[in-house]
């Protein structure tokens, strides 16, 4: 009788974590997705960075004179989010970093890099 019991409830418990995994990876597929679309002049290929609150979090490469567009990963903003980007030349000196913006989920940031 204790093992049937046993069963019974560790069969609840998965029951239950599955429900709440599965509602958790709906909630985030309805967030709306916030790009930033780079449009690197300069002849360095850059390497992209978003700063939040001092977190540093790669976005990836944009390749000199070419436009290249990025998601900006969810877990960064929440709501109205103060954030900072940084475009770091390969192989350059520089490194670039932008005015600090609002940006709210859903939105397009243009990040503009001129010719050096």
């Amino acid at each position: 009788m204790k093992r049937l019991r046993w069963l019974a409830l560790a069969a609840a418990m998965g029951f239950a974590s599955a429900c709440v995994t599965s509602g958790g990876r709906q909630a985030a597929q309805d967030r709306p997705v916030t790009t930033v679309q780079v449009d690197n002049q300069a002849l360095y290929d850059m390497t992209v960075y978003v700063i939040r609150s001092g977190q540093r979090i790669r976005l990836g490469l944009a390749t000199g004179l070419s436009k290249t567009r990025f998601t900006i990963p969810q877990g960064i903003l929440f709501g109205l989010t103060s954030l900072r980007f940084v475009a770091d030349p390969v192989g350059g000196r520089s490194t670039p970093v932008s005015e600090e913006i609002m940006v709210q989920e859903g939105e397009e940031v243009v990040l503009r890099i001129p010719a050096q």
